[in-house]
């Protein structure tokens, strides 16, 4: 569904991408797992055509995309949930929600999309004309999701959902995560909780200084000796 094929990227002088590779088949989840400034946002970026690639190229359902602005990446059914929330903090829960369908594959099923949010997210039902900056972080974690989902994802895209969250929300989050992809959306996953990401993963890569360094099936990474004493602590 989604391949990257050996990108590189750069901010000015420094590096931050280096001959990246990797592979998202449909229907699955797959973590994009590392430590702070390994290059895994500006992996989601550079999918997003939020920042260009220097070299390498990158395709969804077959066709590049790494050329094309980022509005069209969103009609072609790839979203992203950023690091941070990035809720709007003056809008209600419903008309942050709303403000996902906006493009315009989403607009038509909007209705549906917002009952099916609620469905996974009962506490944002309940807030639905609440200010965005008047909810917990948690709750704010589930209406940054909701939004993306909003957006009609082929491939969900999530930067850091757990970051800043109490272990009972992160495990509610990771649960509807599951949900999701059982809702037949792929899902690639950004994270630094480790045994969380790749407990539910089909898939995981490490990423480290902009190369990926290790990959493999998510309870396989769980297993192996190096990531288990590098981030997990073992």
């Amino acid at each position: 569904m989604l391949e990257v094929k050996k990108v590189n990227l750069a901010y000015g002088q420094m590096q931050v991408l280096k001959e990246v590779s990797l592979q998202v088949r449909e229907r699955e989840i797959v973590s994009l797992i590392g430590a702070n400034s390994a290059g895994k946002s500006s992996m989601l970026n550079a999918i997003s055509g939020l920042v260009p690639i220097s070299g390498g190229e990158i395709l969804f359902e077959g066709k590049r995309i790494d050329s094309l602005p980022s509005h069209e990446i969103i009609e072609n059914g790839i979203i992203q949930v950023p690091e941070g929330r990035r809720i709007f903090p003056f809008m209600t829960v419903k008309e942050n929600l709303e403000m996902g369908s906006y493009n315009r594959r989403a607009r038509e099923k909007s209705r549906e999309s917002l009952q099916r949010v609620y469905e996974l997210f009962p506490h944002l039902a309940e807030r639905k004309d609440q200010l965005g900056e008047s909810m917990s972080g948690g709750e704010q974690q589930m209406l940054a999701v909701g939004r993306g989902l909003m957006a009609g994802p082929k491939i969900l895209m999530l930067d850091e959902p757990s970051l800043g969250l109490a272990p009972i929300v992160v495990e509610m989050i990771f649960h509807v995560l599951q949900e999701v992809n059982r809702r037949e959306v792929t899902i690639l996953l950004v994270e630094q909780n480790v045994k969380e990401s790749l407990d539910i993963s089909s898939r995981g890569y490490v990423l480290e200084n902009g190369r990926v360094v290790l990959e493999g099936a998510g309870k396989d990474l769980l297993g192996n000796s190096y990531l288990k004493k590098a981030y997990l602590g073992l």
